[in-house]
């Protein structure tokens, strides 16, 4: 990419968020308070029918907050008109790539939990002196917690995401040609890994450290800690569907197959020029001025 390029992906960027900063400041306030009602949920007593009712639809309709306000940010941070489906619609096609990656990471805890199992396995099929060098059972286990990280953390998102944000603003009708070549870009990819880096190594590290001082500033230094790793995970998510709607916005507009007809705006009424060629009448004595040129 040159400069020109990336300047201009840049400056769509920006455009976009600054057009959608009411979705994406609701990103932020809203999931915060989604955050701590889901909180109050888990302290509602249980005594009462009417308390019990509240415990079984609170949940509803914090997952129903929960869509329409993602299905809104990504069709906000999108940006187009055509072929929109209603945002209730766009929110209830999510909760289909919701059930496909919390399917994916019941599959990831369980190969978490096999992972001692695998390593040890592994050990034992190498040689000795592998076993006792390269092949060892910290190693294998090591290596094996590192691939379910990147299959958590980085492939599922990566591959549901953009999914996510066509059905959220055209339905089922995805546009597979443009979802092919984002998935194929390895922008997108870059993006995504940064994403997982930023929103979930570096906020990890922020609870690593033996607790000093006081009893006030211990809570002070965790609430803090609290803070920024919840910045770092909403403003990661906004950019990361930003950057998406951009890439997704890019393979619309850039023909890089030429039988691509996705990607080709049809004029209307056109079609072969015998059909729809206007024939315009000679002017009168046109054969005479002809002649004498």
């Amino acid at each position: 990419m040159n400069d020109v390029a990336a300047t201009s992906t840049l400056k769509d960027l920006f455009r976009r968020l600054r057009l959608s900063v009411a979705w994406v400041a609701a990103q932020f306030w809203a999931m915060l308070l989604l955050v701590l009602a889901g909180v109050a949920w888990t302290r509602l007593p249980d005594k009462h029918a009417w308390q019990v009712g509240l415990t079984l639809l609170l949940p509803l309709a914090l997952l129903a907050v929960l869509l329409l306000l993602n299905a809104g940010t990504m069709r906000g941070l999108l940006n187009q008109e055509q072929g929109r489906v209603p945002l209730a619609m766009g929110a209830l096609t999510l909760l289909i790539w919701a059930a496909i990656v919390w399917g994916a990471w019941a599959i990831l805890d369980w190969c978490d939990d096999q992972i001692p199992l695998w390593a040890g396995y592994l050990n034992s099929r190498a040689s000795a002196h592998a076993r006792a060098t390269l092949f060892t059972y910290e190693h294998i286990q090591t290596w094996l917690t590192l691939l379910v990280w990147i299959w958590r953390w980085i492939v599922v998102p990566a591959k549901v995401i953009p999914n996510a944000m066509a059905s959220a603003q055209w339905g089922w009708r995805l546009p597979w040609r443009k979802l092919i070549r984002l998935l194929l870009n390895w922008r997108w990819w870059l993006a995504a890994v940064i994403a997982a880096l930023v929103a979930v190594t570096l906020p990890s590290h922020f609870f690593t450290g033996e607790p000093h001082g006081t009893v006030a500033h211990q809570v002070w230094a965790v609430a803090l800690k609290l803070a920024g790793a919840y910045l770092l995970a909403v403003a990661s998510w906004v950019l990361l569907l930003a950057w998406a709607a951009v890439q997704l916005n890019r393979s619309g507009h850039t023909a890089e197959q030429p039988g691509d007809d996705s990607l080709i705006t049809a004029p209307v009424h056109s079609g072969p020029l015998d059909e729809d060629s206007v024939r315009l009448p000679l002017p009168e004595g046109g054969g005479d001025s002809a002649g004498k040129a």
